[in-house]
């Protein structure tokens, strides 16, 4: 090969273009396309690298070509079709190729360059050293390096750099780059014989030697039965399972490791969790359940994307299952993407039943080793080859870009909710509409599942861009659960509430705790109260960070701000009069569930809200308690509303639908209507009719009225009809513009700007520039400007006019501390 080769890399960083590299000789015969390398970048940082292009042409320009430091991968950890679609978000989405990069790979693949500090060899101590400089030497001495992460805790304070750049003057202290891997393989101790004692007449010899070392010989037999010469099927074991068996301490097994009777060994191992199979049959469908199957298989055949639009507890996941299983008979790979982490606890459950190991999970409160076990693993390049080799995978949103090298199908189950979407940071993604690029890419066929369709998908539906198909009835004919309104207004004038609690819902619960049944409440907002305030003069505490109120969090004692996470203890003294006359207003989930407990002291209860699931497995237990009815009322967010499937839920309550009805998005009702319906599809199982009981000042609101007759259609259309009016999607797409800065004129200006900039493009089609609902958040001011285009426009030719207004404003030298971004289809 050639000495002059280069290769055009993909940095994590927000980079606009490819990096070349020259590839030393010593690696050209190793170096592929996909697969990491180890590059400086900048005068001082080194980051690993994705090789996108192998070339022979060197880059032109008065610049040095610097060479590539080392090579990481042995084969490619992702292909020509992981590729493609990282162009296609970077190109969709307004971002860079590097931002996609640092989303898609799991941290634990993605090296980190940390900065180091040592002293600086045989250098004299300077002098006139002040505290924190000798603190930090002396701390050396000690240590012999450390990151500044290191310092800036040992000093207590956000940054250390300028006291280092203080020693650094000073030549007393040196800095060096260190690359660490972010993945290290789990390894145990296993016992084995020792080769020279495999024989039966060796193992005879050996029991024979250790007639006198009791512990050794008790040692040894119990080896020995829980090996293959038990007929167990392995003849290895694992260390502390052997010693905890044969009850016995390892300094004995070191006895039998002295002699060469048994050996010691380090083994690679899986770190995520197996399932023991217990050969459960997959269930039989129903005949709605098969009729809505088969339909699925025909319209296959000539779309490569279906939508199933099935009530709630119609038993999609059934269906699901009954695809599954047919895509791993033929060898296939599945993607089954969920919107939320929890709902992953129960849908596990079942495929593990009907598929055992061949099911893996995805999400982001895996560790970074386990998420990179799972991607090796789907990869078929686990290192050590070790586990089960999942053919499924099961995710929240990221596990669109694990590396399938033969997937068969994907299903998008509830595909409306907008936790598909990321927001922050780039790339801006929407996994569904990913999913569907994905399977063209991969010539896989698509499944969406909903029982309320975003209104886009059901118009793509019934405009025959993808498959339709209906699923009418509930499992096993369970009948859709009564639906009541409860007045709010009326309640508060005739002085029947109870707390936060109508007459209508007081009863409801108060029955189905009598008869040993459980309630699910929702509300859709965390914490005690949504503010605090002020009797005497109105005033309420706000963040300093933020335009909004602090949240009360009574368990806590705290006001929080839910936007920055800024957390001050609760004011008993108002700021402004001094009053101390300070009363929370508004309830939230923290609140009902104090409320439920002194109306109902005999009732286990529990919360499930972001508060409370923050652990890794506080989702999961609050499932498995509430399934195996450990509590009687579930109070919690929209977190209770998706997919979740309860056996003896005979109440739903919605404490407040007023504060979803009238948010200010074209997209409320739509919204509004599928809340409220899907927490509805909580009630109501195995032959016993549910009850809704929704509170509301608004009884006879358009979308309360549609919940109320379960018509989706009806409001879709009206929807829809609006929307061709004021030009949204899906007539439309939208382009958020979000401009900030720390200053709020200069915000204005350049908002001001950019958005006339805009209008001479797209003309009356810009709507702004306005602040959103918060307009500071972080301390950082911020204004949208909304760009509308029509479905027929040149869209990669009016995201390229966009970007390049963008990038102008940001040029501009009074613009150095300005943040422009574009969000496509935003949510």
């Amino acid at each position: 090969m050639s000495t002059d080769l280069f290769a055009d890399l993909i940095l994590p960083l927000p980079l606009a273009n490819y990096y070349t590299y020259r590839v030393p000789r010593d690696f050209q015969l190793k170096i592929k396309t996909g697969i990491r390398v180890i590059v400086q970048f900048g005068s001082r940082k080194f980051y690993s690298a994705l090789v996108y292009r192998l070339h022979e042409n060197a880059p032109s320009g008065d610049f040095e070509i610097k060479d590539i430091d080392a090579i990481l991968d042995e084969e490619p950890i992702i292909d020509q079709k992981q590729l493609k679609l990282w162009e296609w978000i970077a190109s969709y989405y307004c971002c860079t190729l590097g931002e996609v990069f640092k989303a898609a790979l799991p941290t634990g693949l993605k090296l980190e360059s940390q900065t180091r500090i040592s002293l600086a060899q045989d250098a004299p101590v300077p002098d006139g050293l002040n505290d924190k400089e000798n603190s930090i030497l002396l701390l050396l001495e000690s240590r012999k390096t450390v990151t500044i992460q290191d310092l800036n805790i040992f000093l207590g304070q956000k940054s250390s750099l300028p006291v280092l750049k203080l020693l650094l003057e000073k030549n007393a202290v040196v800095v060096e780059e260190q690359i660490r891997e972010g993945y290290k393989p789990r390894l145990v101790n296993m016992v084995r014989l020792h080769p020279d004692y495999n024989s039966d007449e060796k193992l005879t010899e050996a029991l024979d030697l250790l007639k006198r070392a009791k512990k050794q010989e008790h040692l040894l037999k119990v080896f020995l039965a829980e090996t293959i010469h038990g007929n167990s099927g392995t003849d290895e074991i694992i260390k502390k399972d052997l010693l905890e068996i044969a009850d016995t301490a390892d300094s004995v097994l070191k006895g039998l490791e002295e002699k060469n009777i048994l050996q010691v060994f380090t083994h690679e191992v899986g770190r995520i969790e197996r399932f023991e199979n217990p050969d459960l049959m997959i269930k039989e469908l129903s005949d709605p359940q098969q009729k809505a199957l088969d339909e699925i298989k025909q319209q296959f055949e000539s779309q490569a994307t279906v939508l199933l639009y099935g009530v709630t507890s119609s038993g999609k996941t059934e269906i699901y299952i009954k695809l599954i299983e047919e895509q791993l008979k033929q060898g296939k790979q599945v993607l089954y993407l969920v919107p939320e982490i929890g709902l992953t606890t129960q849908i596990i459950n079942r495929l593990k039943v009907a598929f055992g190991d061949l099911a893996g999970i995805y999400h982001s409160k895996f560790n970074d080793a386990e998420r990179v076990e799972i991607w090796f693993n789907v990869l078929n390049e686990k290192p050590g080859r070790t586990g089960q080799q999942y053919k499924l995978i099961l995710g929240a949103r990221s596990a669109i870009f694990l590396p399938f090298k033969n997937l068969g199908l994907i299903i998008v189950d509830e595909e409306h909710e907008n936790s598909y979407k990321q927001f922050d940071p780039a790339p801006r993604y929407n996994a569904r509409d990913m999913a569907i690029l994905m399977g063209n890419l991969h010539d896989a066929k698509v499944l969406l599942g909903s029982a309320t369709p975003s209104y886009e998908t059901y118009f793509n539906a019934r405009s025959n861009k993808y498959g339709l198909v209906n699923l009418t009835e509930r499992f096993q004919g369970i009948e859709m659960p009564e639906m009541m309104v409860a007045d709010m207004q009326q309640a508060y004038k005739r002085r029947q509430m109870r707390s936060v609690f109508t007459p209508e819902l007081y009863n409801e619960i108060a029955e189905a705790l009598a008869n040993k049944e459980q309630v699910i409440l929702f509300q859709n907002r965390r914490g005690f109260a949504p503010y605090v305030q002020c009797v005497n003069c109105g005033w309420i505490p706000k963040c300093k960070n933020c335009d909004v109120s602090k949240t009360y969090h009574k368990s806590q004692s705290s006001l929080v701000c839910h936007y920055c996470g800024n957390t001050t203890s609760l004011i008993f003294r108002c700021e402004e009069c001094g009053s101390d006359d300070i009363k929370p207003r508004g309830f939230g989930t923290e609140k009902i569930e104090d409320e439920i407990r002194l109306l109902f002291p005999e009732a286990r209860i529990d919360r499930m809200d972001l508060d409370t699931t923050r652990a890794k497995r506080a989702y999961e237990q609050l499932i498995w308690n509430f399934e195996t009815r450990k509590i009687d009322i579930l109070v919690g967010t929209q977190m209770i509303t998706k997919g979740l499937d309860f056996d003896h839920v005979k109440v739903v309550g919605v404490l407040n639908a007023d504060n979803l009805l009238n948010y200010p998005d074209f997209r409320s009702y739509e919204r509004s209507f599928q809340l409220i319906m899907q927490v509805s599809g909580r009630a109501g199982r195995k032959n016993k009719r549910g009850k809704v009981i929704i509170q509301t000042s608004q009884p006879n609101h358009t979308v309360i009225q549609d919940v109320m007759g379960y018509d989706y259609n009806r409001l879709f259309n009206e929807q829809m009809a609006e929307r061709k009016i004021f030009r949204y999607p899906p007539y439309y797409r939208l382009i958020k513009i979000v401009v900030k800065h720390q200053n709020k004129e200069r915000l204005d200006l350049a908002a001001f700007h950019l958005a006339n900039a805009f209008k001479t493009y797209f003309n009356f089609n810009v709507l702004g520039p306005e602040y959103p609902v918060v307009g500071r958040i972080q301390n950082w001011f911020q204004k949208e400007i909304l760009i509308k285009l029509p479905r027929d426009a040149k869209i990669q030719e009016s995201k390229a006019r966009i970007m390049e207004v963008i990038n102008h404003a940001k040029s501009l030298p009074n613009n150095s501390q300005l943040m422009v971004y574009a969000d496509v289809d935003p949510m």
